[in-house]
């Protein structure tokens, strides 16, 4: 079976989506360059194939925005991702900051079929294991009230959901801190000076936390 876009079109788009999500404006191709480790004069050629396809369109002077089409196709590729991701923890105990890699690879599988079967089997997931959103074959998300926890105020009592941040280095300190999606965070105070958050987990352990650590959690309020 043939796929109708390449592997490099597909990271492209997937680039493009979460450049989108997180800044919320067009894309400039600079941006996509350093996110993609690509010069930018190889990505002004490429967005214009791209672009020919009505996969994205692109204004020299603004940069590029995915098209519908191009939208389905980098939601598609984001939901194969996230659903081996869970697959690869829950199937084959691989820890969270070990997956992103293989789920890479295994993003770009060609039949539905299998994927819907993944799905199946995993019991329909709605995140995977670092708590981002997984698309469901028509590309909708459930609704997400998660914040991240400097935005929160002391007294606030939380559930750690997600991470705004997915290296390794981060991934693993959290591990070390035995903190875990799910945990129940009470924000006891915070320190004026340099934002560090004091946190009681699940009614138990106390810990400092750093500014740069609140920031990357994300939580919702019980």
């Amino acid at each position: 079976m043939k796929k109708a876009t390449s592997l490099a079109e597909e990271n492209y788009l997937k680039a493009i989506y979460k450049l989108h999500e997180r800044n919320g404006a067009m894309v400039s191709t600079s941006a996509l360059a350093e996110s993609l480790q690509v010069n930018a004069a190889s990505v002004t050629d490429f967005i214009k194939k791209m672009a020919a396809k009505k996969l994205i369109s692109y204004e020299k002077s603004r940069g590029v925005m995915l098209t519908e089409k191009g939208r389905l196709i980098a939601l598609s590729i984001i939901r194969k991702h996230r659903l081996w991701e869970v697959w690869l923890v829950t199937n084959l105990g691989f820890k969270w900051d070990e997956v992103h890699e293989i789920a890479e690879q295994l993003e770009h599988v060609i039949s539905d079929e299998l994927i819907e079967q993944l799905d199946k089997h995993l019991g329909y997931p709605k995140t995977d294991p670092h708590g981002d959103l997984i698309p469901d074959a028509k590309g909708r998300f459930i609704k997400n009230s998660s914040k991240p926890l400097l935005d929160c105020a002391a007294g606030d009592r939380v559930k750690f959901t997600g991470v705004a941040e997915h290296s390794n280095s981060f991934l693993q300190y959290l591990t070390r801190s035995n903190i875990k999606l799910g945990d129940e965070l009470l924000v006891e105070s915070i320190e004026e000076f340099d934002k560090s958050f004091q946190v009681k987990i699940n009614n138990k352990e106390r810990k400092l936390l750093s500014k740069e650590v609140v920031k990357n959690l994300l939580v919702m309020l019980l």
